[in-house]
């Protein structure tokens, strides 16, 4: 049995390849865009968080614990450290994350542009807002934060365009 044979109700020929990973709408971009990325950069930063937070946990734990013998006791407070520091930074993380997202998108959809103006605002809405509890040193602190990072990120991302040399990582 050939090859062909096997597939003949596809009528399609198996060695034929595109050189498209997935099929797009007519139209559309190849890129993801800010809403599709909300959802890696909120749970990527859950992740991270989570595994800074355990780390964190588990030095405290050890350094808070170090004159108790190993035993139960000393091994529950480890534990109770480390998940308790693990998912208060998962939380923090995951927090700024949706809040940048949720501001990437609400500013690319009113302005109708993709491009880093609206990474380097939704930076700034992000820490604004979330030291807002602060009081108003504190969320021009954060925003102040917010604008350095989102804007460092953005010269980053840029490098190669500012440079006037093409990526060489694509």
């Amino acid at each position: 049995i050939s090859t062909f044979d096997l597939n003949l109700h596809l009528l399609v020929d198996p060695w034929f390849k595109d050189t498209d990973e997935f099929i797009l709408p007519t139209g559309a971009n190849k890129t993801r865009g800010r809403f599709e990325l909300a959802f890696f950069t909120i749970g990527g930063c859950c992740i991270t968080g989570a595994a800074f937070g355990t780390l964190n946990g588990l030095r405290m734990g050890l350094t808070e614990t170090r004159d108790m013998p190993w035993s139960k006791p000393r091994n529950v407070q480890i534990l109770n450290m480390v998940t308790r520091q693990g998912a208060s930074w998962a939380n923090t993380l995951g927090s700024v994350a949706l809040l940048y997202s949720v501001f990437g998108v609400a500013i690319e959809k009113a302005r109708g542009a993709e491009d880093d103006l609206n990474t380097v605002a939704a930076g700034t809405l992000t820490g604004m807002l979330f030291k807002s509890t602060t009081g108003l040193k504190g969320a021009a602190r954060g925003g102040l934060v917010g604008l350095a990072m989102s804007g460092l990120y953005a010269l980053y991302s840029n490098w190669d365009h500012l440079k006037g040399t093409s990526p060489s990582h694509y």
